[in-house]
């Protein structure tokens, strides 16, 4: 298992090297009042430490994807390795890190906010969209996934329905009261349950010898689909992911100096990665390869896969406790998605969320398009999920990049992998029987071609905005508050 043990610690070196130099050349303010502070208002702008703030952000970004989607990758073969500690420390990290910082330095802005000060007032609108509906879709494959493994492990023993709606009224719950109430008082517990899981099965598989195959370019798929675009959309989580965008403006706001955002941003995507290899691993060695593995997935899919393995490796107990760890990791990405989503559409009409009711008739509406999602095929939910996930990632990155352009920073840092997964984005939805389902061929081209022009008209617009001098940061040098803690 060398390659296996080898990625983990380029992974560990990654956040060390790597994420020290993007901290560097970000340029930390460490006296630079955070919002937090500035916009205090007892509900989403809440200073919390920064061990509390790391593990919120963890559970925030860590949802089913560092597991579902690394376990479907694992019928590609070690290839996926590469893939998770390379994306994760170039590009999922440098996204995570990014969006946090260039978000405290804005007033806690999200996503659609900063795409339209950066990338233009028709992206605002654009993103904004595509920002509610990928939440709406992570909140809903985020209650069908618990759901499936806590009636599993129940074996029936409560209905399908109510299981799905006790999720739903702790989501509701954790949309609308402040952050500190629920979120910030139970993430702590639900944290020691996801180390229990992934240090237990990662463990388990080094203790027993677990026969992780070690590193080839091969493409071992049983129905070889091809590695290109498919992985980098199947593993997003664990190695880019564009809910991360939509995740770590939450912590911006409860974040208590600049200095911080390195552990919580970039260093919990490095965490989120070693989740994602943990489960790789043990979907390419614990089922007899890329056939055996194949075939349970089209019998149960990856919740199958979770039960076997926990059980394999710690047994009825340790495996229950580990099971318990995995579906804790959508449910607290599913209730902070639609908080998210809560907060974006506030945003973008300008409406308080002081008081209760205001929260009230823009949370609703969610859930029962939510409820209604979930009628449909969770394969096919998945799908969308995936495509608009990485999507978001992408126009996320470019807006780092255009941040770091007008500051005259290293903006290659964010702008090339960028371009990477808007190529791999744009030939999946070409390609794809759920987009124009044109010959991979003729993807391929259109995606080349659709790449090169978006960049292009980002070099336009980014010495546009330069020579304009778009302020980079809030005003913040007229308050007089304390920023320690």
């Amino acid at each position: 298992m060398y390659t296996f043990l080898f990625g983990i610690v380029l992974l560990i070196v990654g956040y060390f090297t790597y994420g020290k130099f993007i901290e560097k050349m970000f340029g930390v303010k460490e006296q630079r009042a955070t919002p937090a502070y500035t916009s205090g208002d007892g509900v989403d702008y809440v200073p919390m430490s920064t061990t509390k703030n790391s593990l919120i952000q963890l559970l925030n970004i860590a949802g089913v994807g560092p597991i579902f989607g690394p376990i479907m990758g694992a019928l590609y073969g070690p290839i996926a390795f590469i893939w998770i500690v390379i994306g994760a420390i170039f590009a999922g990290a440098v996204h995570d890190y990014l969006t946090g910082m260039i978000s405290i330095r804005n007033r806690g802005a999200h996503l659609p906010e900063l795409a339209g000060k950066f990338l233009g007032k028709f992206m605002k609108h654009v993103v904004n969209a595509f920002a509610i509906l990928l939440l709406v879709l992570v909140g809903t494959v985020f209650v069908s996934a618990p759901a499936g493994l806590l009636y599993n492990l129940m074996n029936g023993w409560a209905a399908m329905g109510i299981i799905v709606a006790a999720i739903f009224i702790y989501y509701i719950l954790a949309t609308l009261l402040p952050i500190d109430k629920i979120i910030g008082r139970f993430y702590p517990i639900f944290g020691a349950l996801l180390i229990i899981s992934a240090v237990g099965v990662g463990g388990g598989m080094v203790l027993t010898g677990a026969n992780i195959p070690e590193l080839t370019l091969a493409n071992l798929h049983p129905d070889k689909l091809p590695i290109f675009p498919l992985l980098f959309l199947t593993i997003s989580c664990g190695a880019l992911s564009g809910f991360h965008a939509t995740q770590s403006p939450i912590i911006s706001r409860t974040t208590q100096k600049e200095g911080q955002g390195r552990k919580i941003f970039y260093g919990m995507m490095i965490a989120e990665a070693i989740i994602a290899m943990i489960w790789a691993a043990a979907g390419m060695s614990l089922f007899n390869g890329p056939v055996g593995l194949n075939e349970l997935l089209a019998a149960g899919g990856p919740a199958m896969i979770v039960s076997e393995a926990s059980t394999m490796m710690l047994g009825a107990v340790g495996g229950t406790l580990a099971i318990l760890g995995v579906i804790i990791l959508p449910i607290t990405s599913g209730d902070t998605a639609f908080r998210s989503a809560r907060m974006i559409i506030a945003d973008y009409f300008k409406v308080s969320q002081v008081k209760l009711v205001s929260r009230l008739w823009i949370a609703l509406p969610m859930f029962v398009i939510s409820i209604v999602l979930t009628r449909i095929d969770f394969d096919i939910l998945w799908r969308y999920f995936s495509w608009a996930n990485q999507s978001t990632a992408v126009i996320a990155l470019f807006v780092g990049a255009m941040y770091l352009f007008i500051a005259g920073k290293n903006y290659w840092v964010a702008l090339i992998p960028g371009t990477f997964m808007l190529m791999a984005t744009t030939t999946y939805i070409l390609n794809a029987k759920i987009g124009f389902n044109l010959p991979m061929g003729v993807a391929y081209i259109g995606a080349t071609v659709i790449s090169i022009a978006l960049v292009a008209i980002f070099f336009v617009a980014a010495n546009k905005a330069r020579a304009e001098q778009i302020p980079l940061e809030e005003d913040v040098s007229n308050w007089k508050g304390m920023t320690t803690v």
